[in-house]
């Protein structure tokens, strides 16, 4: 009995080496999927794609899932501390997911020899590992595309030339965003509120690959040892269909915050007329840039992102406007307040002048919000409720 169950355990350990060991028939492609409809697929997305036919397995590497079930999960994303996950599909499960949501996939073959291939597959078991899962994400340096180059520069141990692609034009983190958000949506306007003056900086070539579809621009270009291409093939798996395009700017930041900026000059205007100043929204509008200031200054300061730090939208989001919101509720603004509301004047001024050099780009629905502020302080200084 004991000599049969070393029998079986040979053999399985037999089996299990030969479906490691990738037939010459494998293939290795990088995957490359379109952006989709929400903001969080917006991007796009990378992957590695082993497939072997004599053995049967087509099956998909990927990096930056997470887990829900993750003790404090908002607040470790909020903190930047959350571990995102590698992950492991059946292919025909993958191509099932994003083609129901009707999003482009592209496939390119790398040209790498038996050994190498075995390489890689190896670097992603081990990678896949419980142990070797979980990694700590970052946005712009270490996501789903960034794992994916480091990945293959790593496991196969030959030196690769990415060159830029034809065209090609250096970014800032920001514009690069902007290629797949506009410049007039929620989605930006909430990009452009968080991260700070540091996304505003010129990315090398070389940074340019933390999008998904400069995986795939640079990839192509790609030589290994300065003369062999890196992409044997490039196939398109499956092209996104053309959603109808809806007229979104009715619901965009400007009109949104352009409407509040002519209600809000509608009623300073009456104000002005009847001599008298609404309260009510001087304290929406120090609750408001107070609390986003509070948050904003959180993200600078307490937490791991690298990205929301030096955001300048603190010189109109100001955390100090709640401490002075009961100075709102008395009749007449004292002239020390007054001089609080000029400081208020003369930081959205200092936004201005850093919008213009270039030290940080703000987002493109704030100018009537700007406009709005700038017009109720001012309103404020010169409001006397004795000069009727």
């Amino acid at each position: 009995m004991k000599h049969i169950l070393i029998l079986l355990f040979l053999i399985s350990f037999s089996t299990n080496a030969q479906l490691n060991q990738l037939s010459p028939n494998a293939e290795i492609a990088v995957l490359t999927f379109g952006p989709g409809e929400n903001l969080n697929d917006s991007f796009g997305h990378n992957a590695l794609r082993i497939h072997d036919p004599s053995l049967g397995m087509d099956i998909v590497y990927g990096y930056g899932e997470y887990d829900f079930d993750t003790p404090n999960f908002y607040l470790k994303f909020a903190q930047g501390k959350l571990n995102y996950m590698m992950s492991k599909h059946q292919f025909s499960d993958i191509y099932r997911f994003y083609t129901s949501y009707n999003r482009t996939i592209e496939a390119q073959v790398l040209n790498l020899t038996t050994e190498e291939k075995q390489r890689l597959y190896e670097y992603l078991v081990n990678n896949y590992k419980p142990e070797n899962r979980k990694y700590l994400y970052d946005f712009f340096y270490d996501n789903c595309a960034t794992r994916i180059r480091d990945v293959v520069e790593n496991a196969i141990q030959e030196p690769i030339e990415f060159k830029a692609p034809q065209n090609f034009q250096p970014k800032t983190f920001r514009e690069l965003i902007y290629e797949h958000t506009g410049r007039n949506t929620w989605g930006s306007f909430g990009i452009d509120l968080a991260l700070g003056s540091v996304i505003d900086q010129e990315a090398t070539p070389y940074e340019h690959m933390f999008l998904p579809k400069y995986i795939h621009a640079f990839f192509e270009n790609a030589t290994l040892n300065a003369s062999k291409k890196l992409v044997k093939t490039s196939v398109v798996l499956h092209k996104r269909l053309e959603p109808l395009k809806s007229n979104s700017f009715l619901f965009s930041p400007l009109m949104i915050f352009g409407i509040l900026l002519l209600i809000i000059i509608y009623i300073t205007y009456s104000d002005y007329k009847h001599n008298k100043r609404s309260k009510w929204l001087d304290i929406v509008l120090f609750t408001i840039t107070g609390i986003l200031g509070v948050v904003i200054l959180l993200l600078w300061s307490s937490t791991d992102h690298t990205a929301t730090a030096k955001n300048y939208n603190l010189l109109w989001a100001f955390p100090l406007n709640l401490i002075f919101i009961g100075q709102l509720l008395k009749p007449q603004i004292t002239g020390w307040f007054r001089k609080y509301i000029k400081f208020l004047l003369i930081m959205l001024t200092l936004l201005a002048l850093h919008w213009m050099i270039g030290v940080q780009v703000y987002a493109l629905g704030l100018i009537p919000l700007l406009i709005a502020l700038v017009v109720r302080y001012s309103y404020m200084l010169k409001f006397n409720p004795n000069s009727a």
